[in-house]
């Protein structure tokens, strides 16, 4: 058997109240620079997936939620290099604060549907198709 060793990931769905979802861009100089992804980010030892998903939105964009706000929704699982990334997908509608582009070169709010026509990581691809159904 092949060894796993997973990586694991958060993300956020945002949706504001025209039912339009926030994405942002990867800056240069990171992996997979230029395409759009939804905000997030790898959790730390002993952290559970909310919490990160609470801090990497804090750091990323500069808005505060809550656990009960963000509702599990759907994972992707991509070959990763010598890794696998196991990502978890949450949906939030709810937060204080207006999103900034603190890491990321630009954020846009777009319908699920223009999703298919943006440059996105493998991983969020399948993603896409679950949030239509959502909104």
């Amino acid at each position: 058997m092949d060894s796993f060793s997973p990586l694991w990931v958060v993300a956020a769905a945002l949706i504001d109240a025209d039912g339009r979802v926030l994405v942002q861009q990867r800056p240069p100089g990171r992996a997979m620079a230029g395409l759009w992804e939804f905000p997030g980010g790898k959790l730390e030892p002993g952290e559970t997936p909310e919490a990160a998903l609470i801090r990497e939105l804090e750091e990323e964009l500069g808005i505060r939620t809550h656990a009960s706000c963000l509702a599990p929704a759907t994972f992707a699982s991509e070959p990763l290099g010598d890794r696998h990334l196991l990502l978890l997908l949450y949906v939030c509608r709810k937060w204080e604060g207006v999103a900034q582009a603190r890491h990321a070169t630009a954020l846009q709010w777009v319908r699920p549907a223009q999703m298919y026509g943006l440059d996105m990581p493998p991983a969020d691809l399948p993603l896409i198709g679950i949030l239509e159904a959502l909104l």
